[in-house]
């Protein structure tokens, strides 16, 4: 299981966003790119055709890993039946994009040991968060987004977004006042 690294001599954060690609990703790829900022998207496979900006992702030093084809519950499914979404997940992504796949993230970050021993037998890292921003749960309350996120800041945290409007109305307020707490951004 990976949680960021700190380093002594400046504070810093993960933004990573599920559940996509999405049709919001364009703009949230345009908020990170004025805001010169990097971002970790895991998405499921389920979503992913050659059509979606992909390549912009990866052209502007994002990275992207898997959340497995179609977000199930892992923890209900067979090694086998995890180890088959994993595997075809970082399959179709590798496929389409040319890259190497090294992140997963389990679908609402459900797991057990099968899941882990599946993810090792594909090389892949398992990656948790340690503020859940709860975007999903606040389309009418947006601006709750931030107080989430500020409010639990610590250095190294990876901070966990998903690709929905809501989540773009505030981006750019979320990544300003993560700033002015004294925080940069990195990847993982």
């Amino acid at each position: 299981m990976l949680t960021k690294a700190s380093t002594k001599d400046q504070k810093s954060v993960v933004l990573t966003f599920d559940d996509g690609p999405s049709k919001v990703l364009p703009k949230i790829l345009d908020i990170l790119s004025q805001e010169k900022v990097p971002a970790v998207f895991f998405w499921q496979t389920k979503l992913l055709y050659e059509q979606r900006p992909w390549k912009r992702v990866l052209d502007e030093g994002h990275v992207i890993g898997t959340h497995t084809i179609n977000h199930p519950n892992l923890q209900k499914l067979t090694y086998e039946q995890q180890y088959k979404q994993l595997a075809s997940s970082k399959a179709k992504i590798e496929h389409i994009t040319g890259q190497n796949v090294t992140y997963f993230r389990p679908p609402f970050g459900q797991y057990n040991n099968e899941t882990i021993q599946a993810a090792k037998a594909l090389q892949l890292t398992t990656v948790m968060w340690r503020i859940a921003s709860i975007d999903w749960e606040l389309k009418w309350n947006p601006h709750t987004i931030v107080d989430n996120v500020i409010e639990n800041l610590e250095d190294g945290a990876i901070i966990l977004l998903h690709e929905l409007k809501q989540t773009v109305d505030v981006l750019p307020i979320l990544i300003e006042k993560i700033r002015a707490k004294g925080y940069t951004f990195s990847l993982i």
